[in-house]
């Protein structure tokens, strides 16, 4: 199946068609901040962002910047054909366990080394995902977890219809 037609790019947006593939992985100053649980439980301004075609960023936090003992290891995990084998965490906020609000590589792949120890987390598993102080709307499906803010633009792989894209 072949994708949609590009959406229009503005002034400052950027198109994830126009992203790589395999994905880039780059340390951002954006400010990146996570809320759980009425609590920020992450904040950096050095995550690393993630672009691959068709997907919206997803912004991995160093591990040093997740508030201590929040995180806890989730059960399961997946493989990535670019970064390896994933590991999912579960967040415990004030004494309420969250679920695989997170994943991370801990053994990735050459050329995706920068990503050992930190967490990316899923937008539509926490309260507030910001970058910048502009709250991220999360790419739909939930398999890729990546982070609609109002400088990237679409369409999205995770919508009905995209698998075969």
């Amino acid at each position: 199946m072949r994708a949609p037609g590009r959406d229009p790019v503005g002034p400052g947006q950027e198109s994830v068609w126009d992203y790589p593939r395999p994905p880039s992985a780059e340390v951002t100053p954006r400010r990146v901040v996570v809320e759980l649980g009425g609590e920020v439980v992450a904040d950096t301004t050095r995550a690393v962002r993630v672009c691959e075609t068709s997907h919206p960023p997803v912004y991995y936090v160093p591990r040093e910047d997740v508030v201590p003992g929040v995180l806890e290891r989730g059960r399961g995990s997946s493989w990535c054909e670019w970064k390896g084998q994933a590991t999912y965490w579960d967040a415990v906020v004030g004494g309420r366990r969250y679920p695989s609000v997170g994943w991370s590589y801990e053994q990735p792949t050459p050329g995706y080394e920068h990503l050992r120890g930190a967490v990316a987390f899923y937008p539509s598993k926490v309260e507030r995902a910001l970058v910048d102080g502009e709250q991220v709307r999360a790419q739909a499906g939930d398999f890729y977890g990546g982070w609609i803010t109002g400088d990237v633009v679409g369409p999205f792989k995770g919508e009905p219809g995209t698998l075969g894209w």
